[in-house]
């Protein structure tokens, strides 16, 4: 299914007049639902027809009670998030964290939405404003539940949830995973340019949920959790905002398994840059510049010769934040761990460490697999990132010899080498 462009429609009742035929807002809907409309800012009235049609994202949600019906949002106050970035100070050093560890069966468990001592329930539910929110589960499954469908989402697989759709989170077990929020832009597919019509992630790989409700209310209502501006409010309703029974449009959550990734890669020499592998960007309005790409780096065939195959020592103007799903990094397999993270700021130098330097300057080249069984991926973003004071030191997970991978490594320069 085609989260891009295609309209997709669905529907819990098997009625078939629970979607209107040839209008969206019909006066008598079956047993008079609400008809409600998420619309994307992206849609302006002047457009011309082209440009409408290339950008427009809308879905319309036919619902037995509207969202409009809740008590006033509250400030909602936990120390977890923050919305004050000058707080630390800007450290451009390479970055990395051992791998973030999870709360024991005997602390105070925590939730989805914001780390608060809570038990995860059904009963709270969660909503991002002004952000789109991909997720990369690492260890453990996620059964999100939305306005419209549930999808259950696993390692090795990713879930978008746009701008101002509802959600909630069950976990099953021990859970960790990495978040990525886009401000003032929306996951797409990438442009292929001279690859064509195929390769990379394909449309038909992206998979949206299919309409399911539920037409109840509880002892203590409903808790809507948003954050706005960088901060989190609550408000009570006495109903489920998974009331949907049916709705149609291409303004969706959806998910991908990273599996079906195509991948491009050099067969005859050099090393080609990671961008062959970005699987969604979210575009700046300067043209070939993102606010964020996600970039994978998938089990592949390495058959480049005369070529040192890693990636190489490099410095550029984009932050680079990677993690780890599962299994080792082809250019670090000691001190980057499934569940940890490294980050290089803008025109910060990174590269191999010392030792994978040395084996695959000196490997026989040969067709090999690379990075088979592993899983690791990459937020790019041309904006610089800071780091909160939990990261570099509440947290206790950042690996402060991370620099001493690099010290190893020495001249091998000969000027009299011809």
């Amino acid at each position: 299914m085609c989260f891009v462009q295609k309209q997709v429609e669905s529907r819990e009742c098997k009625e078939r007049s629970i979607l209107p035929i040839l209008q969206k807002a019909g006066s008598e809907l079956c047993d008079l639902l609400y008809s409600t409309c998420q619309d994307l800012e992206m849609n302006m009235f002047l457009r011309t027809r082209a440009v409408q049609e290339l950008y427009q994202r809308d879905s319309w949600l036919y619902r037995i009670m509207p969202l409009v019906c809740h008590k006033p949002f509250e400030p909602l106050h936990e120390g977890h998030l923050t919305h004050r970035w000058d707080e630390v100070e800007p450290d451009p050093n390479q970055m990395r964290w051992k791998p973030f560890e999870i709360p024991k069966a005997s602390q105070n468990k925590l939730d989805f939405v914001s780390g608060t001592e809570r038990k995860p329930s059904r009963t709270a539910t969660a909503c991002s404003f002004i952000s789109s929110i991909s997720t990369v589960p690492q260890q453990g499954k996620l059964l999100i539940t939305t306005e419209f469908g549930k999808m259950l989402v696993e390692p090795n697989e990713i879930c978008v949830i746009q701008q101002g759709m509802r959600f909630s989170v069950e976990v099953f077990g021990e859970t960790r995973g990495y978040i990525l929020e886009v401000y003032g832009a929306h996951f797409e597919l990438p442009d292929l340019g001279p690859i064509g019509a195929n390769g990379l992630a394909n449309p038909r790989d992206f998979l949206v949920p299919v309409a399911w409700y539920e037409d109840r209310k509880i002892a203590g209502g409903y808790t809507v959790i948003s954050k706005y501006q960088g901060k989190l409010f609550a408000a009570q309703q006495d109903f489920s905002p998974f009331n949907v029974v049916a709705w149609h449009g291409n303004y969706t959550p959806y998910k991908y398994h990273l599996g079906n990734f195509m991948v491009i890669n050099s067969v005859a020499f050099d090393h080609a840059d990671p961008s062959i592998f970005t699987v969604l960007t979210a575009k700046s309005t300067r043209p070939g510049v993102a606010i964020a790409d996600f970039v994978i780096f998938p089990p592949r065939w390495g058959v480049a010769n005369n070529t040192f195959r890693p990636p190489y020592y490099h410095r550029n103007c984009m932050s680079e934040f990677m993690g780890l799903i599962k299994g080792h990094y082809e250019a670090k397999e000691e001190g980057f761990q499934p569940g940890g993270a490294s980050l290089h700021s803008m025109m910060t130098p990174h590269g191999p460490d010392a030792d994978c330097f040395e084996k695959a300057s000196k490997a026989k080249l040969e067709p090999e697999r690379v990075a088979e069984g592993t899983m690791a991926f990459m937020f790019e973003s041309s904006l610089s990132m800071a780091v909160t004071e939990w990261g570099l030191k509440t947290s206790n997970r950042l690996d402060k010899n991370y620099y001493k991978c690099w010290e190893p490594l020495k001249s091998h320069f000969n000027p009299n080498c011809k």
